[in-house]
C-alpha cells in the first residue's frame, strides 16, 4: 500500500490504535486501492485481517496480479459447488457446464506458527516494529 508492506503498516498503526481500528484503516485503504472486489465474486471476510489472524490464525491474501486477471475476465470466479469434472471442464451442482483450461481450488489455509512458536507470537512480532 503506497509503497509499504500492508503488514508493516498494520504493525506501525497497532502501536497507537486498537486492532479493530487498524483493521478499519487497512480495509478502507485496500478498498480505495482495489475497488469493490465483491462485484467480481471475491467476498471479503466479515472480520478484519489482524483480528482474523489473532483469532483463527488465518490471513486473507489477494494477489494483485490475479485480481487484475479476474477484473479483465481472464479468470472467472465461481462459488457454487462442482458436481463433476469432465474432459473439457466442470459440471456444477445446478447442472450448468463450463469449459475451462484450469481449475483452482482456493480453500485457504491456517497458519500453524503459534503451535511451534513457544512465545506469544504477537508480542514477539511487535518487538521488531
Amino acid at each position: 500500500m503506497f509503497g509499504f508492506s500492508t503488514f508493516g503498516l498494520a504493525m506501525t498503526l497497532i502501536k497507537w490504535l486498537p486492532i479493530k481500528l487498524v483493521d478499519k484503516v487497512i480495509l478502507s485503504i485496500t478498498n480505495y486501492i482495489l475497488g469493490d472486489t465483491e462485484k467480481f465474486g471475491l467476498r471479503r471476510p466479515k472480520t478484519g485481517p489482524l483480528e482474523m489472524k489473532m483469532t483463527t490464525g488465518r490471513s486473507p491474501v489477494l494477489d494483485v496480479g490475479t485480481l487484475s486477471k479476474v477484473k479483465t475476465g481472464n479468470i472467472k470466479v465461481v462459488e457454487q459447488g462442482v458436481r463433476e469434472i469432465t474432459k473439457n471442464g466442470v459440471v456444477f451442482m445446478d447442472g450448468q457446464e463450463l469449459e475451462c483450461d484450469c481449475i483452482v481450488l482456493a480453500t485457504g489455509y491456517k497458519s500453524n506458527v503459534t503451535s511451534w512458536l513457544k512465545v506469544n507470537a504477537w508480542a514477539y512480532i511487535m518487538k521488531f516494529y
